[in-house]
């Protein structure tokens, strides 16, 4: 009996021993399967990331933008689209340097530079979409809206010939962004400065009638007025 006693108790070790081993190993199993997932759900944050879509930049449709442009008056030299008359990303009506600013009739920039020095004791910045242009831009232009709208009749809703283009006289600016054209919408007449078209909201030419007597009625578009049917 003194003997037998012994070998259970050695039995009973072995056992514990053997449940310890095994939850050792289910133990060590679930930090693999937890080392296993992490790196996959990290993957899966960074493909969704890396999929994500882009920022959309929405161009105005309503009017044809400039020819891209190489160099630049801002590099103390111009593209060949700024000797046409495309102004660069920036213009205002002070930059003499670049043709599309000053090319334009003398009174008509400068009836837009004190509109300008005004607007911005307001907070607001005038800066030239488009001014004076050449013939040539003028009709390039033209194809390009022709080409966009279909016809040449939709194009010069938005486009007119280089015959007939104010923007080609110099008598016409375009100016942006809509908070300017909206200030020169409210204040404009009082230096003579008149919106001309309805469905050009960032169409200005110069009415000096307009300083004592208000900007005339508005055309829908340019095929309304008179000036285009030449």
């Amino acid at each position: 009996m003194a003997y037998t006693a012994p070998a259970r108790t050695t039995t009973r070790r072995t056992r514990i021993g053997s449940a310890g081993v095994g939850g050792l190993l289910v133990v060590l199993a679930a930090i693999a399967a937890l080392s296993y997932h992490g790196p996959s759900s990290s993957s899966s944050t960074d493909s969704s990331s890396s999929t994500a879509p882009a920022p959309i930049h929405v161009v105005r449709p309503e009017r044809p933008g400039p020819p891209s442009q190489t160099g630049g008056a801002a590099n103390g030299r111009l593209g060949r689209g700024e000797v046409d008359g495309a102004v660069p990303d920036g213009t205002t009506v002070f930059d003499d340097q670049v043709p599309g600013v000053a090319k334009l009739h003398s009174d008509l920039l400068g009836a837009l530079r004190r509109a300008a020095t005004d607007a911005a004791g307001d907070g607001v910045q005038f800066y030239v979409d488009s001014g004076w242009r050449s013939p040539q831009y003028q009709e390039r232009l033209l194809r390009e809206a022709i080409s966009k709208y279909g016809s040449e009749a939709e194009a010069t809703r938005w486009v007119a010939t280089p015959e007939t283009s104010a923007h080609v006289k110099g008598d016409a600016v375009d100016i942006g962004p809509s908070g300017a054209a909206a200030w020169l919408s409210e204040h404009g007449a009082a230096y003579g400065l008149c919106r001309i078209y309805g469905n050009e909201p960032w169409h200005y030419e110069l009415r000096p009638e307009a300083i004592a007597h208000g900007c005339p009625a508005m055309y829908a578009d340019p095929t309304q007025d008179p000036r285009m049917q030449q």
